[in-house]
């Protein structure tokens, strides 16, 4: 079965989350993305977990479907065509771990797949004697990632740990500020239970081909979301058995006929790309950083390494060097970005939502619109503007600021002189 992923977001609990990160707005909006498979999140929160076991039943394949749907009171969403085995739930959560090895401070996320809420109350028992749970939906525990890891397996074997958005500057596998130089150095004897890496919105897999040692793991890429609307804006697509087993035998053979591509940002947009200083307004290229000695010319401070400078600074690839059996992907936009910068407005607003379903209504789902549909299809709906904003996404023909330190990238799909024209003009490509 062909089917779309999303395995990494944060329920209503996590810090700085809408409070529509429910079952209910999840399921809806994947219906709208396109995505079949979501991470219900959080599991290790003790209040998010009884919604979960609430709201939830076993599908029978190791995933969890909701026992009944309730229409969010979204006036878009509401009219979505919707049915209970459309979107499944594989259960998950993510985990901050902050310790000391090696005389440096470590802080490193990690996601965590289960199999059944049996397995997720044997977890959660054993976590809540080492950290406050109830504080916050992804808990802080002072674990050596490697003792975290064995403690899970130990626990059930069949659950999947994978080091979450590992270039992050601040609390990832790879991070400048208190990562490690290889997978070997943070999980040692435990590395083998390791077979698949979230690469994180500020890079993409070409950043990580680059690293010969990351050929044997699988890269996923996924949301991270915190509001629904997120969703799906990174993710996975399989042709596999629609199940926990086959999703995970997929990850492991990393056979592009089951593991099909990714979808990614285009990575310059991701807040960590580039290196920087976003107090001084200072955006650096790693050749600049590495010019000032990675210290801030205005304030003197150092600079936040960002991942392109930190893939290169772990690199023994030359950029565009590809290794066999790579696992394809896809650089997309979100379309209601696309159709906030066709009509210059925000990308929230309600006249962008009002479009944006409009397309979904119409083609099915946003994937197939930003993928499959003819661009001449698309142009049937006003403004034109939208689907030449499509077709240029589709070619690559985009120009990024980058991001840094915490901002996203901008990213723009038409010229400055074109941006006085009214959305129906004719419009010349770059």
């Amino acid at each position: 079965m062909r089917f779309i992923a999303d395995l990494h977001l944060h329920s209503r609990f996590s810090r700085a989350t809408s409070k529509d990160m429910t079952f209910d707005y999840l399921a809806y909006w994947a219906k709208a993305k396109g995505i079949s498979l979501v991470a219900s999140g959080d599991f290790t929160h003790p209040e998010w977990f009884f919604l979960t076991k609430q709201k939830l039943e076993p599908c029978g394949n190791g995933f969890y479907r909701l026992k009944s749907l309730s229409p969010p009171a979204n006036g878009f969403l509401k009219n979505l065509v919707l049915s209970k085995d459309d979107v499944s739930f594989i259960l998950s959560t993510e985990v901050s771990l902050v310790y000391s090895k090696k005389g440096k401070v470590r802080k490193i996320h990690l996601l965590v797949f289960a199999p059944d809420f049996e397995s997720v109350e044997k977890i959660n028992q054993r976590l809540a004697g080492l950290g406050n749970l109830q504080a916050d939906g992804r808990p802080v525990l002072g674990l050596d990632a490697k003792i975290f890891l064995k403690m899970i397996i130990d626990l059930c074997p069949r659950c999947v740990v994978i080091p979450s958005h590992i270039w992050t500057p601040w609390f990832s596998l790879f991070g400048a500020n208190s990562g490690f130089d290889s997978v070997e150095e943070c999980f040692e004897e435990m590395t083998p239970f390791i077979f698949a890496l979230e690469t994180g919105l500020s890079s993409d897999p070409p950043m990580n081909w680059r690293l010969s040692s990351l050929d044997r793991y699988a890269l996923i890429s996924n949301s991270d979301a915190h509001s629904p609307s997120r969703l799906g804006r990174e993710a996975n697509v399989f042709d596999t058995e629609f199940s926990y087993n086959g999703l995970v035998a997929a990850l492991k053979s990393r056979d592009p006929q089951r593991f099909l591509y990714t979808i990614e940002f285009f990575p310059e947009e991701g807040k960590y790309h580039y290196d920087g200083h976003r107090k001084c307004n200072v955006v650096f290229s790693p050749r600049e950083s590495r010019k000032n000695n990675n210290i801030c010319p205005r304030c003197g401070k150092k600079l936040t390494v960002g991942v392109l400078h930190r893939v290169e600074e772990l690199a023994d690839r030359e950029p565009h060097q590809v290794p066999t059996n790579k696992i394809p992907y896809k650089n997309l936009i979100p379309l209601n970005e696309i159709i906030a910068e066709a009509l210059g407005k925000s990308a929230e607003c309600q006249s962008v939502w009002e479009i944006y379903f409009r397309f979904i209504y119409e083609f099915g789902h946003e994937h197939r619109i930003l993928t499959e549909i003819p661009i001449n299809e698309l142009a049937r709906f006003q403004p034109e503007k939208i689907s030449l904003g499509i077709d240029r996404m589709r070619k690559g023909l985009v120009h990024i600021e980058p991001g840094h330190d915490g901002f996203y990238g901008r990213i723009s799909l038409f010229p400055v002189e074109e941006s006085k024209d009214s959305s129906e003009g004719q419009l010349s490509l770059f």
